[in-house]
């Protein structure tokens, strides 16, 4: 284990460049959404993971888990879903201690409208810089430090 409590100059440089991706990338994206198409970073996130469930229904436990979101800004996010008849919530015909959202065709439809520009934009900030190569070894590092953080969020 490393006892030094500080990080060291390549550790800084490379924190320092995955602060930069964290906080400004989403900010990127949620500008070019909210100009393009009127809705967050995150609410597209959450069409799209809606479109990939069966049905295009999810649990919103399970859509909260796979959005890394807290169960009360889903909620928000599916009021204004709800009022914009792109979802439909209902109670868990299964077990009714949990709720299944719903995307409705007008849902898919936003989500179909937004994706051109928004695919574009992930592209040019994300992708085109790198290399196939550095795609792959960005990816696989990314893929270890994300299941290492929901570990942890996890509790263990």
């Amino acid at each position: 284990m490393d006892t030094q409590p500080w990080l060291d100059g390549e550790q800084q440089d490379l924190w320092q460049a995955l602060l930069t991706v964290v906080i400004a990338l989403p900010a990127a994206l949620d500008r070019q959404l909210q100009r393009e198409a009127g809705i967050s970073n995150f609410e597209y996130g959450v069409l799209a993971r809606l479109t990939t469930a069966d049905e295009a229904t999810m649990r919103l436990s399970d859509l909260a888990r796979v959005c890394d979101s807290t169960q009360p800004r889903l909620s928000k996010a599916m009021d204004r879903f709800e009022a914009r008849d792109w979802v439909v919530r209902r109670p868990d015909p299964g077990d009714g201690r949990y709720t299944l959202a719903t995307l409705t065709d007008a849902g898919r439809q936003k989500l179909v409208e937004s994706a051109p520009e928004h695919v574009a934009q992930v592209k040019r900030l994300v992708f085109d810089p790198l290399s196939a190569a550095q795609r792959r070894h960005f990816g696989a590092a990314l893929t270890r430090i994300a299941a290492t953080v929901r570990r942890e969020l996890e509790g263990g």
